[in-house]
């Protein structure tokens, strides 16, 4: 036989669904998240993790090369600014050497100067002594080689140095697969230029050809005689 409570339960039941449902929706929410959806959570996560990652990455590298390319870009012009500078004030002056045997104004060629392609030496002007004070001359010898991809300057404190004195090494540019001079004797309909350095005379203009790994071939043309 029911009791009286068993029987109103059942019936309270059988009366109300919306009750009943909203009951067993109470108790299955206070159960919480199922281990499948924690998975399929997790696995959207990590999903938009190594999107954002990927992204993060990409503008990461393209600001490092874009800081790179910058700075190979100003390294060039610093480099072109000093070759300017020298070529601009070539001097017609002579070094001479222990044995006042050298007649050249202009000295160079393939492998001169200890270079892997094309070297030039020769002296120039303007190169800044206050008042003096240090015991030189305003003019330098100075030359251009190309040693192990490395744009290389070297320079004298003295024009006329002993024998056996060591030039000062000073990297301009790095990367740098050719290197090539040529020189134009004389300004004519149409220019005749030639790699032939060695000259006892100025020569009319100067064309300097660098190849380099960033930029490709670059060729620079400087007027020498006014």
């Amino acid at each position: 036989m029911m009791n009286t409570t068993s029987l109103f339960f059942t019936t309270y039941k059988l009366d109300c669904p919306e009750h009943d449902f909203q009951a067993q929706k109470a108790v299955s929410s206070a159960r919480g998240f199922t281990l499948l959806e924690v998975i399929i959570a997790i696995a959207i996560f990590s999903i938009l993790a190594l999107g954002a990652n990927a992204m993060l990455v990409n503008v990461t590298s393209s600001n490092e090369l874009s800081n790179e390319r910058a700075k190979q870009l100003e390294n060039l012009q610093r480099a072109m600014i000093v070759m300017e500078r020298d070529f601009l004030q070539m001097q017609p002056r002579t070094p001479r050497s222990y044995d006042d045997s050298n007649n050249l104004v202009l000295s160079g060629g393939e492998f001169e100067f200890e270079s892997d392609d094309f070297g030039v030496g020769f002296v120039r002007s303007g190169w800044q002594n206050p008042q003096l004070r240090l015991k030189r001359s305003h003019l330098q010898n100075i030359a251009y080689r190309l040693q192990e991809n490395r744009l290389e300057r070297l320079h004298t404190n003295y024009v006329d140095v002993v024998i056996g004195t060591e030039p000062k090494v000073r990297v301009l540019l790095e990367g740098v697969t050719g290197f090539k001079v040529e020189v134009l004797k004389e300004v004519t309909r149409e220019f005749s230029w030639s790699d032939t350095i060695v000259s006892t005379e100025l020569p009319a203009a100067i064309a300097i050809t660098i190849e380099t790994d960033s930029f490709g071939e670059i060729r620079r043309v400087f007027k020498v005689k006014t």
